[in-house]
C-alpha cells in the first residue's frame, strides 16, 4: 500500500531505475554519454544526472532517450 511517507522513495526508484536501465542500454550500444545525448537532442550533462538518478526527469524526454537506445519507456521503469 502506497502512502504518504512511501511516495517519495517510490519516485526515486523509478528514477534510479530508469537511470541504470539507460545506462546498461546506452553501454550495450556502445555509445558515449555524449553520443546519446546528440541522438535524444539533450545535453551530455543532462544524460549523466539522469543515469545517476538526480534529475526529475519528463515524459517528453523519457521518450526521447528510450527511442534513442532502442527501448520503450514502459521497459526502462517495469519492476524486475
Amino acid at each position: 500500500m502506497m502512502t504518504k511517507d512511501t511516495k517519495p522513495l517510490i519516485r526515486q526508484l523509478a528514477k534510479v531505475r530508469f537511470g541504470l536501465r539507460l545506462r546498461l542500454a546506452r553501454e550495450n550500444l556502445q555509445l558515449s554519454q555524449e553520443l546519446l545525448a546528440e541522438k535524444a537532442g539533450l545535453h551530455r550533462t543532462y544524460i549523466g544526472q539522469v543515469e545517476r538518478g538526480e534529475r526529475n526527469i519528463s515524459i517528453d524526454n523519457m521518450e526521447k532517450l528510450a527511442a534513442a537506445v532502442g527501448l520503450e519507456v514502459w521497459d526502462m521503469l517495469r519492476p524486475e
